[in-house]
């Protein structure tokens, strides 16, 4: 069970090389500590350590946010203690037998090894279009605080930037060849089971205005719906144009829509007639990212 000093300062490492940034949401407590091995208390301190270094500040209703991206030393502070931090642990491998040379060597060994976080900023989630590949990586965003820019099975040619990619297992044949130049990892994904079980509970609810931003979008988040609700009315879908919703949301009982257009949609539907479309991924899919990426 990790404590919540190597928490605070796995987190400090991941603000510091922009991993998570400022205005960014970090995991909840109990989200976090499945992920790092940890009860969500230990977090919870951890996060407190934080916002009292001024790293993370608590907004009421959402949680701790990133509240600026390094902690407030000047650099005499920061050498000093470094120096501290530096000294004790010498004195721990003194302590042990090693020598000056022994100690030089695996100090120049490490800052030659350690994999910095920052280069997780190669990541990208594959999508059947951009604006599904970013519900995709907003959802590992939020469950393991992995981000991600996005590509299509179109755009295979720009797997070169990124040292990682997010696939959908149904989208796994088309980036299957390229195993040997990036990390190819399989997700496994669905929409948020609220989502579903409201619109169940919705009695009222017989006919759906399904919106997105591109309109191959629709087809998917539609094949998605019918998968996952047996829903027994009327379905209507269409794009968005400018700052335009189609016509129909005025005449449907509930409007879905991705968060790529949260924006524009909570602007013009009331809250009571609509519902985001958020994606959650497996734990499993989880497992497999934090030990590929997190745990570096």
């Amino acid at each position: 069970m990790k404590s919540a000093k190597h928490i605070a300062d796995r987190i400090r490492l991941f603000i510091a090389t922009k991993q998570f940034q400022v205005g960014d949401l970090m995991p909840s407590t109990r989200e976090l500590g499945r992920q790092l091995d940890s009860s969500f208390h230990t977090v919870r301190k951890a996060y407190h350590q934080l916002a009292g270094e001024g790293l993370l500040r608590s907004e009421q209703g959402r949680g701790f946010v990133v509240n600026r991206q390094n902690v407030p030393l000047d650099k005499s502070q920061r050498l000093e203690m470094g120096a501290e931090r530096i000294r004790a642990v010498l004195e721990e491998l003194i302590g042990n037998g090693l020598d000056d040379e022994e100690i030089e060597t695996l100090f120049q060994e490490q800052l030659g090894f350690i994999e910095w976080p920052g280069r997780l900023e190669s990541c990208a989630s594959a999508g059947t279009t951009h604006e599904h590949a970013e519900m995709i990586s907003k959802a590992i965003a939020a469950e393991v605080g992995i981000k991600s820019e996005t590509i299509t099975p179109e755009e295979i040619g720009k797997l070169v930037k990124f040292d990682a990619l997010f696939v959908p297992v149904q989208l796994m044949r088309y980036y299957r060849a390229e195993s040997d130049n990036t990390l190819l990892l399989p997700v496994v994904y669905h929409l948020k089971s609220e989502l579903l079980i409201s619109l169940v509970e919705r009695s009222a609810v017989n006919t759906i205005g399904l919106v997105s931003r591109e309109e191959q979008t629709l087809n998917v988040l539609i094949d998605e719906l019918k998968l996952s609700l047996k829903f027994p009315g009327s379905i209507m879908a269409g794009a968005t144009y400018g700052k335009s919703l189609p016509l129909f949301v005025r005449e449907v009982d509930m409007v879905l829509y991705p968060p790529t257009i949260a924006s524009l949609v909570e602007r013009q539907i009331p809250e009571k007639r609509r519902m985001k479309m958020d994606y959650a991924i497996d734990a499993r899919t989880a497992e497999i990212i934090r030990s590929e990426l997190w745990d570096q």
